[in-house]
């Protein structure tokens, strides 16, 4: 491994990375063999491996670092979230976000267990989370929203509940309006599209419905976003290939 602490200041340390992104993408044997990873890895559940500051997680860690990337760089006031599970999704963005010292997290599900509620409001953190209980896409829901961001300009978007095409269109549709220029809506698993079929065994969703879909036709009406092509590019493992949608104006 050559010293990168030899080369010159930032720039050039970027300008240099850039150039060797944009290789690694030409390199066709390597870009099968991140997609063929990423397949066989599923069978033994890996995105549940990890836990951070004590709970789980679920996520693969290179979308760990991106969205620590995100956060740090648009440092929003608010960061909401579809999809609790356990929280440690939640955890990881209050934890960056107290890092910060600046901004909280809305955490939204249909179905917040008991056990997962009583560790997350347990957790240190919590002072920087507000939990939901509900479906991301129902009106109620999207009210409480409201009333919480009010008057707060810089809202980061994750979803990350049901990967049905139509549930993830209809998130888009209402919380797009909350995201403006510079920040992200980040929709995970749209790996779905790419994965072995057998994946997808009795799920509701499959090849040709699902995120990535989705985005598809968010994107065909919606010009305020486009997709930031950089950021699957250097990560190659992601649960997110084509999810990271970047507002480009208001």
């Amino acid at each position: 491994m050559k010293d990168s602490s030899k080369i010159g200041g930032d720039e050039e340390f970027d300008q240099r990375n850039k150039k060797f992104v944009n290789s690694m993408n030409k390199n066709k044997s390597l870009l099968k063999k991140s997609k063929d990873w990423i397949d066989n890895v599923f069978d033994y559940e890996y995105v549940y491996h990890f836990r951070w500051l004590g709970r789980p997680i679920i996520q693969f860690p290179q979308d760990m670092i991106a969205l620590q990337e995100l956060i740090w760089n648009t440092k929003p006031d608010f960061i909401i979230e579809s999809g609790i599970a356990r929280g440690g999704s939640l955890i990881f963005h209050a934890s960056i976000l107290e890092l910060l010292n600046h901004g909280k997290v809305i955490g939204i599900d249909i179905d917040i267990r008991k056990h997962n509620r009583k560790e997350i409001e347990n957790h240190p953190l919590f002072k920087r989370i507000k939990l939901i209980e509900g479906s991301s896409i129902d009106d109620s829901v999207i009210n409480q929203i409201k009333k919480i961001i009010k008057n707060k300009k810089k809202i980061m978007v994750l979803l990350d509940s049901h990967h049905t095409e139509q549930h993830v269109l209809e998130e888009l549709k209402k919380y797009s309006s909350f995201v403006k220029s510079g920040s992200y809506i980040i929709v995970f698993d749209t790996v779905i599209e790419d994965l072995k079929k057998h994946h997808s065994t009795n799920r509701p969703w499959g090849h040709g419905n699902n995120p990535r879909t989705a985005i598809s036709k968010f994107l065909k009406n919606n010009k305020r976003f486009k997709i930031d092509k950089e950021i699957h590019k250097k990560l190659l493992i992601t649960s997110c290939p084509d999810g990271y949608l970047k507002c480009i104006k208001n």
